[in-house]
């Protein structure tokens, strides 16, 4: 989809210098770029080369001076944050015919709202709801009861266990699993055998959340497992039982979150981050790679990196480090 550098400067709310009806119609990186394309520079040391690549248009801070350029230069206040909106603009989400794949297994009871695609081998039980304009891919399972708002998309071989709930424009990526059994066991005292405690809550998942691939989201225990508005969930995700999510927090890969969890807003979690049960992440608080925190323990600082295991702000783990670090060298001496 074509549009002029103006039409796109005045979506991203940017500031033109240069020529405003230069066509547009893709983005890319620097090196990639070729005409047509719109690529973004964050900070002024990139700006040369991204003015001498093969770009038709450069989105760039407000280092930029008003000197002529070789190419029109859309200046804002957040280059990256405009480059992901311009993308909205030149790369819409491919339109997908809505209907129902012959091969797809809709139970009687089930309402499919107007506009939506269903791919070929899925199954919808019993009561499912889904919403206006969502996309269903190739082989999902939705249980029975289970709710999908409008203009969600559920990627091939996703499963809902009975009851999930999924609020509006929600993204579910290939192979996730979302309301399976939470890690809950009763070990009695006599024999030392395990007995299965009950899993019979429920999964809420709040509008404009996006869960990457083979993630998995365990139900509620006897309580709701539930994941804010906005919260954006990388691959290979784990979240038990229970578990309570803000709104507008990011997790990265390989992260585990034990039963009982409870994450304030905006909270960001770096990848393979460790959580045992029952911790308190207070908002805003920022979790650096493999950081490790033990049960019951409460981390709050707005805009403080913990480090480590078991956490604790950056700056006392790398005096820490740097404390080790003297011993072991007086030792060796």
């Amino acid at each position: 989809m074509e549009r002029t550098v103006q039409e796109v400067a005045d979506f991203i709310q940017a500031r033109v210098i240069g020529d405003g009806a230069v066509r547009l119609k893709g983005i890319s990186s620097i090196p990639g770029a070729a005409p047509g394309d719109v690529v973004f520079v964050q900070d002024a040391k990139n700006l040369s080369s991204a003015l001498q690549s093969n770009a038709s248009a450069v989105i760039a801070g407000p280092f930029v001076s008003n000197a002529s350029s070789p190419k029109p230069v859309l200046v804002c206040a957040q280059p990256r944050m405009a480059f992901a909106r311009a993308a909205q603009m030149l790369r819409p989400k491919s339109e997908r015919a809505p209907g129902i794949h012959p091969s797809a297994i809709v139970h009687p009871t089930a309402r499919v709202g107007e506009g939506v695609t269903i791919d070929e081998r899925v199954v919808v039980s019993e009561r499912v709801q889904i919403g206006a304009k969502s996309y269903i891919g190739a082989g999902t399972v939705l249980g029975a009861g289970a709710l999908v708002g409008d203009n969600c998309e559920l990627h091939p071989n996703v499963t809902l266990y009975p009851g999930v709930r999924l609020g509006n424009r929600v993204i579910v990526h290939a192979g996730a699993v979302l309301g399976s059994d939470g890690f809950g066991y009763v070990q009695d005292p006599e024999t030392g055998s395990y007995e299965k405690f009950p899993q019979i809550g429920k999964l809420e998942i709040e509008e404009d959340v996006e869960i990457g691939a083979n993630v998995t989201v365990d139900r509620g225990a006897l309580q709701v497992t539930r994941i804010g508005r906005g919260s954006k969930i990388d691959n290979l995700v784990h979240i038990g039982h229970n578990v309570q999510i803000g709104e507008d927090v990011v997790i990265a890969a390989q992260t585990g979150l034990s039963g009982s969890v409870i994450v304030g807003n905006k909270v960001v979690m770096g990848g393979q981050v460790g959580i045992a049960d029952r911790v308190r992440i207070e908002d805003g608080a920022i979790l650096g790679a493999q950081t490790g925190v033990p049960s019951k323990k409460v981390i709050r600082g707005k805009g403080v990196v913990f480090w480590g295991t078991p956490a604790r702000p950056i700056r006392e783990y790398l005096k820490q480090l740097a404390t080790l670090a003297r011993l072991s060298k007086k030792e060796r001496e």
